[in-house]
């Protein structure tokens, strides 16, 4: 996805940024979200919420471990099922491409899922989508 391609559809528009790998920081964004989507009512017509991921933060998107910086970690595969539920409410998942080729990543080991998207750059995607009127969340 380029990043001319990232738009602002909605008045309320949020990105959650997600550059650590840290797997109960992850769950406080996931539940962060849902909380987010709760006060509009879970309405997509009202808010949208995209994660922008990069370094260990593509670690919770990848089917496939081996290879990776992160093989040797066990991440409970309900964490990316609770992701997946808030998708229903049209939140998706941008995945930093510089970084599957700094760590020498096979994209192939990315989940298949249409609502995760690679662009170009992580850091990159952050600053667009603030440009275009994303408010800007990192759970720490």
């Amino acid at each position: 996805m380029a990043l001319a391609e990232l738009k602002k559809e909605t008045d309320i528009a949020c990105l959650y940024h997600c550059d650590f790998g840290d797997p109960q920081r992850f769950s406080r964004l996931l539940q962060n979200m849902l909380n987010h989507y709760s006060a509009y009512d879970f309405d997509s017509f009202k808010l949208k919420l995209v994660i922008v991921a990069h370094g260990a933060g593509l670690k919770f998107f990848l089917d496939d471990l081996s290879g990776t910086p992160w093989e040797k970690d066990e991440i409970d595969p309900d964490i990316y099922q609770r992701f997946v539920g808030l998708t229903k409410f049209g939140a998706e998942a941008y995945l930093c491409q510089i970084t599957y080729k700094r760590l020498n990543i096979d994209p192939g080991k990315t989940r298949k899922d249409t609502f995760l998207k690679f662009v170009p750059s992580g850091v990159a995607a952050v600053a667009e989508l603030q440009a275009k009127g994303f408010a800007y969340l990192k759970v720490g």
